[in-house]
């Protein structure tokens, strides 16, 4: 048991281990599609459906609205949608969300258990996401993992996030960990290069949202296909 996890920190446990929540803790697809539709038909379009809204997460809100608005997620179709319409298409999207978020949701097999087990071995844990903590917090909650966590990151509490390392570095120095003696554990490349730029050894995730990259293409140091295998 943890001999992998060890393995990764000369045979010690990490000092911390932070996680993505999206793709990574919880499948939040289905609430997250319901609001883009619900935000989609409130403007007059065609609602997209999950099987899209899938591809297109993982980059927080805003992105995820430029590219529904797009019903792309080439960047340069995405580029092409006016900031107003996105901002007027954001702010119908955060009051349809605030109804959805939860309804759908479920945890990925395994993640209470080996949460609670990482817990009890004393290692701080912690949220990193490019979700809105309004959004967050509330989440954690609903899903009964809250508690668990010593910090919890939103998308909106520091100028960068996530691919950018400033988040990571932030709750290493918040609970007084050196970066080289945490764990990033997420599903998608932005998780894997926040990690590398923080210095971090990364975990990935293959079953999450990476917009149909597979994530061992990121190059992470260790890759997962259950979240279970955190504890083996």
């Amino acid at each position: 048991m943890l001999t992998r996890l060890t393995g990764l920190f000369g045979n010690h446990l990490p000092r911390l281990i932070a996680f993505d929540l999206d793709g990574t803790l919880v499948d939040s697809v289905p609430d997250l599609a319901a609001a883009i539709d619900r935000m989609l038909e409130q403007l007059g379009r065609t609602p997209a459906g999950e099987a899209k809204v899938r591809g297109w997460v993982g980059n927080g809100a805003a992105v995820l609205v430029r590219r529904a608005l797009a019903d792309s997620a080439d960047p340069v179709q995405v580029n092409l949608v006016e900031d107003a319409l996105q901002l007027q298409a954001l702010k119908i999207f955060h009051a349809c969300y605030h109804e959805e978020n939860g309804r759908l949701t479920r945890l990925y097999p395994g993640v209470p258990d080996v949460l609670n087990v990482l817990a009890g071995l004393q290692i701080p844990l912690a949220v990193i996401t490019n979700k809105p903590l309004n959004f967050t917090g509330p989440l954690l909650q609903q899903m009964g993992i809250a508690h668990l966590f010593k910090s919890v990151l939103g998308g909106e509490c520091l100028p960068h996030k996530k691919p950018h390392p400033l988040p990571l570095l932030h709750v290493c120095e918040q609970l007084g960990v050196p970066p080289a003696q945490a764990l990033m554990v997420g599903d998608s490349r932005n998780d894997v290069e926040a990690a590398k730029a923080a210095g971090f050894v990364s975990a990935a995730l293959t079953y999450g949202y990476n917009r149909g990259e597979p994530v061992a293409a990121c190059n992470p140091d260790w890759l997962l296909d259950d979240f279970r295998e955190l504890l083996l």
